[in-house]
C-alpha cells in the first residue's frame, strides 16, 4: 500500500471499499509515484529528525531472537532480507539482485533448490563487504538449537544453505517444496553479519553485542539504544542507495496506544505511531486535531484467544505449563466449546475496532484464497451453560463457580497492557462468569509480554489459562504459519520457550495434514489442505478467533513517500520516507 503525499496536493484519505478495511491517499495518477520508480524520488535532502512512537517498546534489535513484531519493526531500518513481498503479493528484491524463478534458472524444475544472486558492492555499516557467507551464517544461527531462534519455523524444510561464491547462495530443501521462497524473505529473513555474530553461535547468542548495537546494510544505523525505551538512528554512511531524508530518526517506546496516537494526530509532537489499537470514538476525536490521519493497512492478522492445553498450576522439574500435564478442564472439548459460545465477537468487533476489524471465524484469515468458507460462530450463553452441565461441571459448592472432582473452574486470563485488549477481556470475563466460571484478569506490560521468552510472564511461557493477542503470517504462502499448532513446535523450557506453539496443543491428525502440505505443489490441493487444517483447528476449538485486524498507523500530514505492505514491517522502505 502506497501513501504518497505530494506537495502538489493535500492529503485526502478514502476508504478501500473493496476490502472493507483500510485507507489510502487519493492523488492524481499522473503525479503519483509507483513502487518501481519510488527510489528515484528526492530522498536525500535533510529534513531533520523523524520521530516514531511504538507503545510496545523494542527490547532487542536481533529479529531472530524476538518474540514480538515490535522488535522486527525496530530492526528493519538496519537489517534487510534478500527480498520481501509487496502489497500485490509480489516479491521485490532487496539484497538479492533478482528474484529466483524457474525461467531464470533460480528455482530448480523439481522445486527442491533455489539459487539467489546477490547485489554487488553492498557493504555492512562498518565497511565490511556483504557476501553469500553472511546468508549461510544466518541460516546456521537461526537453526542452531542452542541459539533458540524464534525464526526457525521458516527454515524447517531446508537441508543446506551454501555460499557458492561471494554473490551466489544455494538453498537445498529436504524434499520438493511448494513454498521455496519463504527462507530469507521478510522479517524472518533479515541477514546477520557473520563477522559480528560468529563468536555467538550457541547458548551465548542472547549476550551478543550485535543484538543491541547491530551492524546492518539498510539506510540507517543505531547511535543509541536503550532497550524498552529509546532508539536513535543515524544514516548509514555505507548505504548503497541515496542518502535517507532524515539526519536523525528517534524511536520512542513505551506508554500506551492512545497517547501515541494523540502525539501524532492532535499535538503534532511526533510524526508516526505504530499499531494503534484504540476505540473508534477515541480515534475520531483525535483526528479532529488536524495534525494527521489514521491509516489502516489490511494484514493477515487475527486477534484471538489462546487456550492452554497444559496445566499452569502444576510444576514439573521447575517448569509450569509442562506439555505432559493436561489442563484440568480446558483439555475437555465441551468446555472449550462453551467458552467459544460465551464470547460476543460482534460486540467486541463493532465497539472496540470499528473499521479496523471484522469478526473472525478462521485461524487462517489471509490470503483470501486460503480462507475457509466453512466456519461460523454463535453467541449463546444458554447453550454454553448447557454444555457445561452435560460435561458434569456443576456448582456443587453453591458459590457461583462450577466444579468437578474437587476442581473449580477458575481462570487466569492474561493479555498485554492496551485499552482495547483490557476492554475485550472485561467483556469476555462478564460472559464467562455468567456461565459459572471465576475469571481473574491480568495485564502485562508489552515489553515483558512480547519480550524475553525466559520471563515467566511472556506469551511463550503462557503460565495462565487463557491469553489474548494477535498473530499473523509473514508470507502469502502461510505454510510456516500453520506450524503454530504442530506437535514439534511446542514451547517448553528445553527450547528456551522459543517455539510458537505456546498452547501445547498436539493433534496427530493435524500433523499428518501438515506433513502433506510440506510436499504438495498442486495449487488446488494446497487450498484444500489449508482449509482442512483450518477447519480441524476450529472444530476442535484449539483457539478462539475474535477479530481479523488491520494494523493502524497514525501518520502526520507532513510525511511523504510512505509505502506499506501486509507482508513486511511498516518500516520496510523507511529509506524513502520524507517530509513536505
Amino acid at each position: 500500500m502506497h501513501l504518497k503525499k505530494l506537495a502538489c496536493q493535500p492529503l485526502v484519505l478514502i476508504t478501500l471499499a473493496t476490502l472493507g478495511l483500510g485507507t489510502m491517499t487519493a492523488c492524481n495518477p499522473d503525479s503519483n509515484l509507483s513502487s518501481e520508480n519510488a527510489a528515484t524520488a528526492p530522498t536525500n535532502s535533510d529534513n531533520g529528525s523523524l520521530k516514531l512512537l511504538y507503545w510496545q517498546a523494542p527490547t532487542t534489535l536481533n529479529p531472530h531472537l524476538s518474540l514480538g513484531t515490535k522488535d522486527r519493526e525496530a530492526a528493519s531500518p538496519i537489517l534487510e532480507p534478500l527480498a520481501a513481498y509487496n502489497e500485490a503479493e509480489e516479491l521485490e528484491p532487496i539484497l538479492a539482485a533478482e528474484i529466483p524463478t524457474k525461467e531464470n534458472g533460480g528455482i530448480s524444475a523439481d522445486n527442491q533448490t533455489v539459487t539467489w544472486k546477490l547485489k554487488e558492492g553492498i557493504l555492512w555499516s562498518d565497511g565490511e563487504p556483504f557476501t553469500a557467507e553472511d546468508v549461510a551464517f544466518t541460516y546456521q544461527f537461526i537453526t542452531n538449537p542452542e541459539v533458540g531462534s524464534t525464526s526457525v519455523e521458516f527454515y524447517g524444510d531446508v537441508e543446506t544453505v551454501t555460499a557458492i561464491d561471494d554473490l551466489t547462495v544455494e538453498i537445498t530443501f529436504k524434499q520438493p517444496t511448494p513454498a521455496p521462497m519463504s527462507p530469507f524473505v521478510g522479517g524472518s529473513g533479515m541477514i546477520l553479519p557473520a563477522h559480528v555474530f560468529q563468536d555467538y553461535l550457541g547458548a551465548n547468542a542472547r549476550s551478543a553485542p550485535g543484538n543491541t548495537a547491530p551492524v546492518g546494510t539498510n539506510a540507517y544505523q543505531v547511535s543509541e539504544f536503550k532497550p524498552g525505551d529509546t532508539i536513535v538512528y543515524e544514516p548509514n554512511p555505507n548505504f548503497r542507495g541515496d542518502a535517507p531524508a532524515f539526519s536523525t530518526v528517534e524511536l520512542k517506546g513505551g506508554g500506551d496506544a492512545v497517547s501515541a496516537a494523540r502525539a501524532v494526530l492532535q499535538t503534532g509532537e511526533s510524526d508516526y505511531a505504530w499499531n494503534i489499537q484504540a476505540e473508534p470514538a477515541v480515534i475520531q476525536g483525535l483526528e479532529r486535531g488536524g495534525q494527521g490521519e489514521m491509516l489502516y493497512v489490511p494484514k493477515p492478522m487475527m486477534e484471538r484467544i489462546y487456550i492452554n492445553f497444559s496445566d499452569p498450576n502444576t510444576e514439573v522439574n521447575g517448569e509450569k505449563s509442562q506439555k505432559d500435564t493436561p489442563h484440568p478442564f480446558l483439555s475437555e472439548k465441551p468446555v472449550r466449546e462453551a467458552i467459544s459460545l460465551a464470547i460476543d465477537r460482534e460486540t467486541i468487533t463493532n465497539q472496540l475496532y470499528g473499521e479496523a476489524g471484522n469478526v473472525a471465524t478462521n485461524f487462517l484469515v489471509s490470503p483470501n484464497k486460503y480462507a475457509s468458507p466453512n466456519t461460523d460462530y454463535e453467541f449463546d450463553l444458554e447453550q454454553a451453560a448447557l454444555l457445561l452441565d452435560e460435561a458434569g461441571w456443576q456448582d456443587t459448592n453453591n458459590n457461583g463457580v462450577r466444579d468437578k472432582n474437587g476442581v473449580e473452574m477458575t481462570i487466569l486470563f492474561t493479555s498485554s497492557v492496551n485499552p482495547v485488549r483490557q476492554k475485550t477481556q472485561e467483556i469476555i470475563k462478564q460472559s464467562l462468569e455468567a456461565i459459572g466460571m471465576a475469571v481473574e484478569l491480568k495485564s502485562v506490560e508489552s515489553g515483558v509480554y512480547f519480550g524475553d521468552s525466559t520471563n515467566p510472564d511472556s506469551v511463550h511461557q503462557f503460565n495462565a489459562d487463557l491469553q489474548l493477542f494477535a498473530f499473523d503470517s509473514e508470507t502469502p504462502e502461510p505454510d510456516s504459519y500453520m506450524e503454530l499448532y504442530a506437535c514439534d513446535q511446542i514451547s517448553q523450557k528445553e527450547n528456551q520457550w522459543s517455539k510458537e506453539n505456546s498452547s501445547r496443543y498436539c493433534n496427530p491428525e493435524y500433523d499428518a495434514l501438515l506433513e502433506q502440505l510440506a510436499t504438495e505443489i498442486d495449487p488446488q490441493k494446497r487450498v484444500d489442505l489449508f482449509v482442512e487444517m483450518n477447519d480441524l483447528l476450529i472444530e476442535d476449538v484449539a483457539l478462539i478467533p475474535l477479530v481479523q485486524r488491520s494494523e493502524g498507523y497514525a501518520i502526520a500530514s507532513t510525511l511523504t513517500n510512505l509505502e506499506f505492505t501486509p507482508w513486511a514491517a511498516s518500516t520496510w522502505k523507511i529509506n524513502e520516507w520524507g517530509k513536505q
